[in-house]
């Protein structure tokens, strides 16, 4: 591969940029010659062809003549020089040079037919000078064609190979003290506020003797456990928290019960009522009889 050289110029400037870096410094001459060439060989022959369409005959045939002639030969010169330029094989470009040679004849037996043997007039040799053209155009197309796939191939190729060395690399692993240290610097320097409370260098919490003795602390205080209840029993705990209706208690035993109960109620009553009367007679007849002893004896003295 040829050296880069700063005095190359401007066209070694655009093959780096649009193709890469040329094998051969004449393949990038020849190659832009060519392709230039075919680009000015079109414009002559538009030139001339709206140059000859200004004349009467016999002077337009004589100017529209060389007209088709390098227009014929423009465009196989041009696609040439696009398979010079590629890093095409060899067989490549031999394919495209012998299509150009062919088109070249093609472009010599139009010269030559027209135009008295062109067209219908005298012997007509357009069909046969057309078909030889066409198949030298063909190969110089398929040529020009097959250079440029296999550039896109290469370029691809290149792309994946360079894809896949970086893949092949060895990956990046940070151990924990390297990521530490990179947060540290990347906090050094910030100050953090909690509510306004000045930042402290210290790392112990200490509070005085004095800061919880008004406080009451019930260690022992037993935890409230609140459980849901239904549906129905949430929806008549919020209709009382709005107000306006008050809770009703209904009993669930029936009257039955109730009466047996009363019944129950009644006669303990009783009970208790006649136990407090035989306890009173019981106090009442001791005292009775000791005065009773107390009147004898009066009497007997």
């Amino acid at each position: 591969m040829a050296a880069e050289d700063p005095a190359d110029g401007y066209l070694f400037d655009l093959y780096r940029r649009y193709i890469g870096e040329p094998d051969d410094r004449t393949d990038v001459y020849v190659g832009f010659g060519l392709f230039l060439g075919g680009i000015g060989f079109a414009i002559v022959a538009l030139l001339i062809y709206l140059w000859s369409s200004t004349l009467e005959a016999p002077a337009y045939f004589v100017w529209v003549e060389p007209a088709y002639s390098v227009a014929m030969i423009s465009l196989p010169v041009l696609m040439l020089g696009i398979v010079v330029l590629l890093p095409s094989e060899r067989r490549v470009l031999y394919t495209s040079i012998a299509g150009l040679a062919v088109t070249v004849v093609a472009v010599g037996g139009f010269l030559y037919a027209y135009p008295d043997h062109w067209n219908r007039y005298g012997n007509n040799y357009t069909t046969q000078i057309v078909a030889v053209y066409a198949v030298g155009l063909a190969g110089v197309t398929a040529s020009t064609g097959a250079a440029l796939i296999a550039h896109y191939l290469e370029m691809a190729q290149a792309v994946n190979e360079a894809s896949g060395d970086d893949q092949d690399g060895e990956e990046l692993t940070y151990s924990d003290e390297e990521i530490r240290e990179d947060i540290d610097a990347a906090m050094e320097g910030v100050e953090l506020s909690w509510g306004g409370v000045q930042k402290s260098e210290n790392k112990r919490l200490t509070f005085s003797d004095h800061e919880f003795d008004s406080e009451n602390l019930d260690t022992n205080m037993a935890t409230k456990t609140t459980r849901s209840s239904g549906v129905d029993a949430q929806v008549a705990g919020l209709k009382g928290l709005k107000g306006g209706e008050k809770k009703t208690a209904v009993s669930e035993s029936s009257v039955d019960d109730q009466t047996q109960k009363l019944k129950e109620l009644r006669e303990q009553r009783r009970k208790e009522q006649a136990a407090e009367e035989a306890g009173g007679r019981r106090i009442t007849n001791p005292l009775s009889g000791l005065l009773e002893r107390l009147r004898s004896l009066v009497n007997r003295n």
